[in-house]
This record gives structure tokens, sequence and C-alpha cells, in this order.
């Protein structure tokens, strides 16, 4: 029997990526390890099934990561372990590259020392920084925010694996995905999420500067299908894909669509600006000549299947990151939760 590995598995994409990987016909009788150390998921997450075996534990323990493989001889690696605050990474720039590079380098390691058959990577848009929109793969990548140029170092590091040892990855560059069993109480990330939990707990939706800026937002349930299947698919080795929904919204349109998957008031705090891309979605007609067909949720029923799990789970409440490395400029309402500093 063959074993696959999930980091992040029992975070919100890991976790769908598990059901995905375990509805995959090809994959269905392997043994599937899932590995994560619960800083942004919950055991609970992950499905009751006896293919699935979890571990707690980081990407960034060497040891950890070499007993592992050596025991299972992983084929496919799926790496989704990642703090993918993006806003946040610039005043955490070493836990940022310590958590989302060095753990990288530390699987990538160990897939080539026990020759693995493929790494799936999820990468981010937050690659091409404030490129020319729609952005398509050949876009040149100028991340403008640790978490960004983080993503595409480890993209580099697997080309170079690939060239050098002869190991297979895909890579994926997914943006602004929402859906079940999302970690709705962390509030530097994932907007839908806070948007969602801010209506249940009766306080009003956050929006950093005017509301105008655009994101395609990606129903989770589209993604993680084409995830599972990659390294089956010999056309999708060694590639690197967008993946997301075709059609941006400005943020303000998206908190109004979530009031309305809630049945709540769209009741808003516009709060002060901060660095962040205006401009931030993609290209997929490389993602569909490969995988085609593709699932393609509207965002008005992605909302609505999302609000029906976060009205039965209830709200959570907002962790403070434990450990911020530069306060020179962090936005107010990132220190004090009901403080808003509004412009």
């Amino acid at each position: 029997m063959s074993a696959n590995l999930i980091t992040g598995g029992a975070g919100f994409l890991g976790a769908n990526l598990v059901r995905a990987v375990l509805d995959e016909p090809e994959l269905a009788d392997d043994e599937l390890v899932v590995l994560d150390d619960l800083s942004g998921g919950f055991r609970n997450n992950l499905p009751d099934d006896p293919r699935v075996t979890f571990i707690e534990g980081s990407v960034t323990d060497a040891q950890l990561i070499d007993e592992l493989f050596e025991r299972h001889r992983f084929r496919f690696v799926y790496h989704l372990a990642a703090y993918a605050a993006e806003g946040l990474s610039h005043f955490i720039r070493r836990f940022n590259y310590t958590n989302n590079i060095v753990g990288s380098v530390t699987l990538t390691n160990a897939a080539v020392k026990y020759r693995s058959e493929c790494f799936v990577f999820t990468s981010s848009i937050a690659v091409y920084g404030a490129a020319q929109v729609p952005t398509t793969e050949e876009s040149v990548p100028r991340p403008q925010d640790p978490y960004g140029i983080a993503k595409y170092a480890v993209e580099l590091d697997l080309q170079a694996a690939h060239e050098v040892f002869g190991l297979d990855h895909v890579i994926f560059r997914p943006h602004n995905v929402y859906g079940e069993y999302q970690n709705i109480g962390d509030k530097y990330r994932n907007v839908v999420g806070i948007f969602m939990n801010r209506l249940l707990e009766g306080k009003p939706m956050p929006i950093f500067g005017d509301g105008q800026q655009q994101r395609a937002f990606t129903y989770v349930g589209d993604v993680v299908p084409l995830l599972a299947r990659a390294p089956l698919v010999p056309a999708a080795r060694n590639q690197t894909f967008n993946i997301g929904a075709e059609q941006p919204c400005s943020v303000n349109e998206l908190a109004r669509n979530v009031a309305e998957a809630m049945n709540l008031p769209a009741n808003i705090d516009y709060l002060s600006r901060r660095h962040e891309v205006d401009l931030a979605y993609s290209d997929h007609s490389k993602c569909h000549r490969v995988f085609s067909p593709i699932p393609e949720t509207s965002l008005d029923e992605g909302l609505r299947r999302m609000a029906a799990w976060v009205r039965e789970v209830g709200p959570r409440t907002s962790q403070e990151f434990p450990a911020i490395e530069v306060t020179d400029q962090l936005p107010e309402s990132w220190t004090r939760a009901d403080s808003p500093k509004r412009r």
C-alpha cells in the first residue's frame, strides 16, 4: 500500500483536501498521513476515517519529518502547511520565513532523500504583487510582502530540486479561498471568515481603506479536487497553475453578499488603509487546459454553503498572534480587538 502526506491537513484548505484525496478513486486505497501543529487548524476538522493517520507536529521539526518519511516512504506530498496571514507577514518576518520557507525546505529535503514521486505545493497569488491583472503564469513575480516572498522562494527551490534531483512538483497559486472549515476566529486572515464571525458576534465587518480593492473569491470545493488529482495528471508535472474564481468583486460587494448569506444587516467599520495590493485576480486558462472540467461555484452559492456551516459551528474567539516582531505601523485593530482606528 502506498502512503501520501498532507501537511497542514487539519487547517481550512487541508481539511477539505483530505476529503478530496479520500474521494479520489486512484488514491482511495492509500494510507493518508496528516501532519499539523494545530496552530491554526482543529483536530475535529478531520473526518473519522481509518485511512487517515493524524500526527501533531511542525514542518520545521526536521527530525520528525525524517522519521515520518522513513516510516511511510510517501509517494505524494501535498504541502499546505503555512501561516497565510499576508498582511500580518510584514510584522512577523522571522516567523514567516522560518515557518513558510525553512519548513518547506525541510519537506523538500525529505522528499528528495526518500524519493517521493511528486510534491504538490500551494503557493499564492501573492507572488505576483501589483502585477497587471488578470495575472497569468507568465507574469513576472514581484511579491510585495514577506508572505509572497516566502511562497515564491519555495517555488524556486522546488524548480531547483527538480533540475538537480529529478523531484517532480506541481505548483498552484490559489487566491482568496473560502468555505467550510475555515478558521473564522482568526482576525488576521480570511476575510470571508472574519466577516461571518463578526456578524455572528453582533459586531461590524472591518474593511481596511475604502473597500474598493478587488479580489476574486474562490469556493474551496472548486479547488481541492484539482489539488488532489494533480500528481496523477502527467501534463501537470513540473508546471505552475493559477487556480480560483474568474469574476472579481470589491470588498464592499463581498461584505454585502456575506451579510445577505448570513441574513443579517451589512454593518461595516471602515478602518485606516493598510499596505496591500488594490487589484489581485488571475487568468486560469492554463489550468482549464490541463484539468478540464473544473467545478465553478458562484459566489452567492459558495457563501450560502459556508454560512450554513458557520451558523452550525457558531462564533469563535479571535486570538492575538503571540509573537509580533515589529509593532511600527501595525494596524490598531490588530492590537485592540474592538477599538479600531477609523479613517
